[in-house]
Order: structure tokens, then sequence, then C-alpha cells
């Protein structure tokens, strides 16, 4: 998958372990176990981490802990975060982020996200949630605005002492999904997440009976990558 060697061809050489943060239901984990990487992955929610168990080789490790509860001493040549970078606690982030790369290692962020590509079913979905909310847009962590021409958090990366070599770049998808799949994934956004539950379950009924069956998606992967300092 052209995500995988995009992370290889800045490395500069294979990746024989990695960890992941925030691994979710396992989507990334697989990605890079099947393709011969060690992968420890942790995540926090419980049954995430289980349904992850289900579908990724045996020789994913897993741990089921946030990001600020992974033990510092061992490192990775490789830590990613797919999509989930901006749960984690700003203060202290990159210093404990860098604690968990070799010197000289990789880390990488990837994720975006996912836009009806027709604007006649995007109108109708945006006004189906407008009673609950106005945007399921994630803003900047830190502000930055939209068209600059680095965004989050490749800005935080440029600031740190930790990290060099900060590269972005972004990989088209177009995708065919159901409507239950699409309405699954608005399920993961912190948009609806936040709402109280019933309020999720009325925005998400409503999504749906404006949905045609199957539909268009622009889901484009934004990555950043950054090389851990071998010196401070």
């Amino acid at each position: 998958m052209e995500l995988f060697d995009e992370v290889m061809a800045y490395a500069g050489q294979p990746a024989r372990t990695a960890l992941e943060i925030g691994a979710g239901t396992g989507k990334a984990t697989r990605l890079f176990a099947r393709r011969g990487v060690v992968v420890t992955a942790t995540e926090p929610d419980g049954a995430m981490l289980a349904e992850l168990r289900k579908h990724v080789p045996a020789s994913v490790r897993t741990v089921q802990a946030a990001f600020e509860d992974v033990r510092p001493g061992r490192t990775y040549e490789l830590v990613y975060v797919a999509a989930a970078l901006h749960w984690t606690n700003p203060e202290g982030r990159w210093s404990r982020m860098a604690s968990l790369v070799e010197p000289g290692g990789v880390f990488a962020s990837f994720g975006g996200p996912i836009q009806l590509a027709d604007p006649a079913v995007a109108g109708a979905v945006r006004a189906a949630r407008a009673p609950f909310l106005e945007s399921d847009e994630i803003p900047s962590p830190d502000g930055t605005p939209p068209g600059h021409d680095m965004q989050w958090p490749g800005t935080e990366l440029q600031r740190s002492e930790w990290f060099t070599g900060v590269k972005q770049s972004v990989i088209e998808r177009r995708l065919t999904m159901s409507a239950a799949d699409y309405v699954g994934q608005l399920s993961t956004i912190s948009a609806y997440l936040v709402l109280p539950s019933s309020e999720r379950e009325q925005v998400f009924s409503r999504i749906t009976g404006v949905l045609p069956e199957t539909v268009e998606i622009a889901a484009d992967i934004t990555v950043h990558l950054a090389r851990r300092r071998c010196a401070q």
C-alpha cells in the first residue's frame, strides 16, 4: 500500500519494530504487521482492543494503555499514530514521543477527514445534522488555518527540539461505501462522540434518512513524518 511505502521510503530502510499509539480496531496495525513489521499496538479502550485482537497476526503484541500511560524504557524504530494523535495530552507530548523512538528512528502520523464527494448529498447531511452540530470537522489543535502549507501535527514537530526533517504529503483516496458504513465512520469522530447518547442516536438516524444506499467518499490521507534527533 502507498502509505506503507511512503513511511518506509522516508525511513530509508525497513523498520523492524514499531509502536502504534491509539490502535483502535487495528486497520493500520494490519497494514504494518502484514508487511513484516513487529508491531506493539496500544489502545486504551478494552472493547476496541478485543476487536483488534480478532483481526491481527499473532506476531502483534497488544497493550491496553493510553499514550500517557505507555511506559518508557523500550524504544522502537518506528512510532506511528493513525488518526488518534489529537486525543493525546499536548503537555509533554513530543518529549514523551521521543522517549519511545530510537535515535534516528521515525515518527509517523497519518489520517484525514472522510468527506462526501457529491455536493448535493453533503448538503443534505449538513442540513440533517444542523440541529445538533454546526460542523463535524476536527479543528486544528494548535490553531493552524486550513490553507497553511504545513498542517498540524507537522507544525508542532517543526517546533520540537526532539525531531527534525519534518515532511508532509497527501495520498489521494476515493472510496465507495454503504450508507451504514459511512455512518459507522461518523460514529468514530469526536464531534459526534461528545454528544449525549440520545442526541447522537437522533443525528445518526437523521443522516441515515437522507443518504442513498451507497455514497462516494473523498478520503485523502495526510501523512506527517519526522526523524528523532540522534543527539540533544
